[in-house]
Formats: C-alpha cells, structure tokens, sequence
C-alpha cells in the first residue's frame, strides 16, 4: 500500500496528507477548490519548516515530503491508483454520503476506503457503498503530524482483515491506533463534548468565566488546554454538529447543545477560525484575550 487519496484539503485534510507523505506514502489531496489545495499545501509547507527549525527532520525530508503530494481537484482522477482513500470533508453527513457513492463508483475495487469523521456512523457510510466490508474509520487527531493517537471504528459489515490492515498502517505513521466500536461519537467526542457544552452551560449559567473556567480545568485537572479554548481550536460549528449528531443518535437530553453554543455558531463566532469564538484572536491565536462579549 503506497498510494494514498486524501479527500479534503482543510486543516484535518492536509494534516493527514502531511503524515503520510512524511512516512513515504504517494499522496493525492483531493479538492474541489484550487485555492484550498494550495492553501492546505501551503500549511504543510510551513508545518515542515517548524520541524526543521526545531531540527526534527532535515530540509531533504522536508523535500522529499512535499514531492510526495500530487493535487487532484477530480475525484476520479485523484483516486485512480489509490490502496486507501480518507474522507476528510466536512462533517456533514450528507455531504459523506455523497462522496462515498462517488469513490465506490471510482476506486478499484480492492481500495479501503475509510473516513476521517469524529461521530457519524461508520455503518451507514458503507451502507451507500457496495463495499461495506472494506469501509472504516480512521479518525486522526488534531494537529494530525503531532498528535499519536488515531481512533480506529469499524462499522457493522468491517471486515477483520480491513481491521487488521488499518491499525498496522497506522503503526508504520508512528501512530497509536485504538479500535472503538461504532456508536455516535465512538469514544473520544462521547466523553469530550459533553464536557465542553457542560463547560459552556456553566458559562450560560454565570457560575464562572471564561477563564476561570478554564482555569480551573487546567490546573485542577492537569489538562493541557481549557475546555473553552478547546472548542475554540476545535470550532463551535463542529462541536455542535457532534453534538447533534450524538443527540440524534441517543435521543439522550444530555448531549443537547447548549442554547449558548446554538447562537454562537449562528452569530458566525466559531472560534479560531473566525477570528472570535470564547476568545478573541484578533491580534493572536493564543487565547489571552476573553471574546468581549463575555468580558465584565
């Protein structure tokens, strides 16, 4: 297996390409839009000199990488050779379904085909293709090049084989692979985002601020990053939309979204991305300015 289709080329999209090209794999990032493939190879670029700076990898190794990426606007042409193809498109589970139909009618018929989603179900994915059995997930985390771990979801009709052969492709990533059964959210946003929306309850609430919120998540419970400026990194329209689909999916009133969450996502304030989310990043993408609108 040394080709590699990557759909998407945003921030998960070119992170994945990124890794697999760093570990030798020919890659095909695969977008629609021109300028979204050169700004995602753009962002490997500049992730690649920051390892070089930090002398990580050698300016060869960074070379070698960015030759390994080959830009593809065609899904029928990007996938033509392709042994796996991630799904790394919006978290949009219409949108996924569509792709799907589209790589099952243009993949060999021996390519796995796996998806980079953090919630929807693998087994209604594979349910659109003729080849259930070879659909997996592969949900990477964020900063994909940095972050080990990657949750491996095999939905009802994955086949071991595919199972087997997908962990063992992320070891070779220097990846920790950790295979989770199929259930909205599988493991990481099930217990994630009903973290983050009680964090942004309680700032409904008017128990705290944002930064004491925060603050309290860090230095209380040693975690590296505060679950306010977590969503804002990860972005609150895709909090939201895990949310929903984990609602949808449990028909359980504890993953409702906050209505805080709700309009912040409808106001545009989707956090890093936008520029303002719980923070303001007007000036840095460090959270060390609260969002005004939260400011006493």
């Amino acid at each position: 297996m040394k080709n590699v289709a990557v759909i998407g080329a945003g921030t998960m999209g070119n992170g994945i390409a990124h890794t697999f090209a760093q570990s030798g794999f020919k890659v095909q990032l695969i977008d629609i839009s021109e300028a979204s493939l050169k700004k995602g190879v753009e962002t490997i670029s500049k992730n690649l000199d920051r390892m070089v700076s930090k002398e990580k990898i050698t300016e060869k190794d960074k070379n070698e990488t960015l030759e390994n990426i080959t830009l593809h606007t065609s899904i029928e042409e990007g996938v033509e050779y392709a042994s796996l193809v991630v799904e790394a498109a919006t978290e949009n589970v219409d949108l996924k379904l569509k792709i799907f139909k589209q790589l099952d009618e243009a993949c060999p018929e021996e390519t796995i085909l796996a998806t980079n989603t953090s919630s929807i179900s693998i087994t209604q994915i594979g349910s659109v293709t003729s080849r259930p059995d070879k659909v997996i997930g592969m949900h990477f985390m964020n900063p994909v090049p940095i972050m080990r771990l990657v949750e491996i979801i095999r939905g009802y009709n994955t086949s071991d084989e595919v199972t087997s052969t997908i962990m063992e492709l992320s070891k070779t990533l220097g990846k920790t692979p950790t295979e989770v059964n199929d259930y909205p959210g599988f493991v990481a946003n099930r217990i994630l985002m009903p973290m983050i929306n009680e964090s942004i309850e309680t700032l409904y609430n008017d128990v705290a601020g944002v930064q004491e919120i925060d603050t309290v998540m860090k230095l209380g419970m040693a975690h590296p990053m505060g679950p306010l400026q977590l969503a804002d990194f990860i972005g609150l329209d895709v909090c939201l939309s895990i949310l929903e689909v984990m609602y949808n999916g449990f028909k359980n009133p504890k993953y409702a979204p906050c209505p805080l969450l709700v309009n912040m996502v409808r106001a545009g304030k989707l956090g890093v991305k936008s520029g303002e989310g719980f923070y303001d990043y007007s000036e840095s993408r460090k959270a060390e300015k609260v969002s005004s609108q939260f400011s006493k």
